[in-house]
């Protein structure tokens, strides 16, 4: 396991005061800083929940500097963001045109907004496998990169990759590559889909974190990850690995082994991409949790670390998080049980709560509840039943204005 450092409580603040002073100390004493000798840095904001091993990078592009790092050279496995990867690799040397076959449009789409599989499985059987790793590291000169380890040449999501090369990546489409890959990539990531493929909901981390504008690549794997978490039928099957579903077999008995130096049994969650205007800043978070852990569980996490990132740019949404319990909540357009559903949420997931209005009286005894909850990340609402809060009516959250 990677060590991570933390500041916590009264202690933390010290430090932190005590390296304030010596930055301003510094300042005082040595006049303004260049570029050559500016090499203190504020303590990193980022906080990373007990149990969860992060890589983060956060770089502005305004600025030309990074903002957070932290563990920002370790690789951890790629999970789906290798799908970037594919995406440049295929495009690299179709110009000067870069037209796009329709065949290869109707996959390259779906897997850069939904996390398709299927897709991934073609390019990486067809277009070489670890070579296409191998062309993108010398490519995009990649320093923490590595194609699958040696016995798991077939699991594209094996490909080990750190936050500091997640943002080489995002600055090579931003600043370098041709301007259709560049409006043909950062477009479809733009258009990032709540349901993946696979049925996952895959707008946690950067999607729950700020307001649009955002673009964002998300990757994810691990056992104890049910899917369906989109779906209103409540089916939930375990996602064990990224890897060709023709060897599918094979991976399930991958999951539990580790090679070389990337984990590849803990339960994986990222979540790269751009925030805000002009795609200003650029956000890469890896993070490993506890074997074992829960979906909703993860997405809180991830989603409390990458809301405490400075992210130049960025834009919280408005409202206030709460937890909640039970298993399949449903998100409905009104506020009673007479509609089918929009969606369910992942079980124990955090949420954010825009204001709150009474609607049909919901029971699950002995407790009965006729307020309800608008999330409007979801464009919906849940009873306030499900909300881990000893009142029926939220007391810190605003009435919806009536319709």
């Amino acid at each position: 396991m990677h060590r991570i450092a933390r500041l916590r409580g009264t202690a933390g603040n010290v430090w932190r005061t005590l390296l304030a002073s010596a930055a301003a100390l510094l300042i005082l004493t040595s006049g303004a800083a260049t570029p050559a000798t500016a090499a203190v840095q504020a303590p990193a904001a980022a906080q990373i929940p007990d149990g969860v091993t992060a890589g983060v990078a956060v770089f502005d592009r305004q600025t030309g500097t990074f903002t957070e790092q932290v563990n920002a050279g370790t690789q951890f496995r790629s999970a789906s963001v290798v799908k970037l990867l594919l995406t440049l690799d295929f495009l690299w040397n179709r110009g000067p045109s870069y037209v796009i076959p329709a065949a290869d449009r109707a996959r390259l789409e779906p897997m850069l907004r939904s996390s398709d599989d299927d897709a991934a499985d073609y390019y990486w059987s067809n277009y070489g496998g670890s070579a296409i790793i191998d062309r993108m590291v010398d490519r995009l000169v990649l320093t923490d990169t590595d194609g699958p380890p040696v016995g798991y040449e077939g699991y594209w999501g094996y490909t080990a990759l750190s936050a500091r090369d997640t943002v080489k990546i995002y600055r090579y489409l931003l600043d370098t590559a041709p301007a259709p890959v560049r409006e043909f990539v950062m477009g479809n990531l733009r258009q990032s889909t709540r349901c993946a493929s696979d049925d996952f909901d895959q707008h946690f981390g950067i999607a729950g974190a700020f307001d649009r504008p955002w673009a964002v690549k998300q990757g994810w794997a691990g056992s104890s990850f049910p899917e369906g978490t989109c779906s209103s039928s409540g089916a939930a099957t375990a996602k064990t690995a990224t890897a060709p579903k023709t060897t599918a077999a094979k991976a399930t008995a991958a999951e539990g082994r580790a090679a070389a130096d990337v984990n590849l049994t803990r339960p994986a969650l990222h979540t790269t991409g751009t925030v805000g205007a002009g795609d200003r800043t650029i956000v890469a978070v890896l993070t490993l949790h506890p074997v074992g852990t829960s979906y909703g569980t993860a997405y809180t996490d991830i989603g409390r670390l990458t809301r405490s990132l400075n992210v130049p740019g960025g834009v919280r949404p408005t409202g206030k998080w709460y937890g909640t319990w039970s298993e399949h909540v449903n998100v409905r357009r009104d506020p009673s049980t007479a509609n089918p559903p929009m969606t369910q949420l992942p079980a124990g997931v955090e949420v954010l709560v825009g204001c709150q209005k009474q609607g049909q009286t919901v029971s699950v005894p002995p407790y009965t509840n006729d307020w309800w909850a608008y999330l409007p990340q979801y464009g919906g609402y849940i009873s306030n039943i499900y909300i881990s809060s000893p009142d029926n009516r939220l007391p810190d959250v605003p009435d919806c204005a009536a319709s």
